[in-house]
């Protein structure tokens, strides 16, 4: 598992400010599906009693912010010490941390809620379920879970370029499946055409332990 985060780590930290300037919306003006199932994510983690969530692969730290601004106790956590350094700089009222996604620093049980917000999209399809066992180990009983990824209406994951390190796309139902196999029941999903042209949807799943 170590060698391709190693190259992910690598190409992100090289492309911190280029892809910061892209998600410097805090408030996802421009992602209107992104904004709806990430609130209602919110929502529903407030309505467990346990506001501590983790945005897993925060990158710039947008997405963190925003769920701060509904209200949670939001932290992210990411592979790239660059994206890391940057979101600090941009939240500082913020806490984010280098992190191992297959080794997070948590307690288990100790979370209402986790994101993960397209990143995931660069674990090789043999290695996803034991990163989602690893999401599902810092949930509390209840606790939800977002993911979000690109998607396909093929049958199997498909390997593409992304612009910074090779990634892959997902049929939902599959992905739905290695879920519910991590433990995670779906509770909602939403699959939209994506804004650039990238020959993939768009799917955000909403999960819950």
């Amino acid at each position: 598992m170590g060698e391709h985060q190693d190259e992910t780590r690598a190409a992100y930290d090289g492309v911190v400010e280029l892809y910061a300037s892209l998600f410097a919306d805090r408030q996802l003006e421009t992602m209107p599906f992104t904004r709806t199932m990430v609130r209602t994510f919110a929502e529903l983690v407030a309505a467990t009693g346990n506001s501590h969530v983790a945005d897993i692969g925060c990158g710039p730290g947008h997405i963190t912010a925003f769920l701060c601004d509904q209200g949670l106790a939001a932290r992210g956590l990411d592979l790239s010490p660059g994206m890391v350094e940057h979101a600090r700089k941009s939240f500082p009222a913020l806490r984010f941390d280098e992190v191992r996604t297959e080794a997070l620093p948590l307690e288990d049980g100790s979370l209402g809620g986790v994101v993960a917000h397209y990143s995931l999209i660069h674990t090789p399809p043999a290695e996803l379920p034991a990163l989602l066992a690893e999401l599902t180990r810092v949930l509390a009983p209840g606790g939800l879970a977002l993911v979000s990824f690109f998607a396909t209406d093929g049958p199997e994951p498909v390997r593409f370029d992304h612009k910074v390190a090779p990634a892959y796309s997902w049929p939902v139902d599959h992905f739905a499946e290695l879920l519910a196999g991590a433990g995670l029941a779906e509770s909602a999903r939403l699959v939209h055409d994506p804004r650039a042209e990238r020959g993939f949807l768009d799917a955000h799943v909403l999960s819950r332990r």
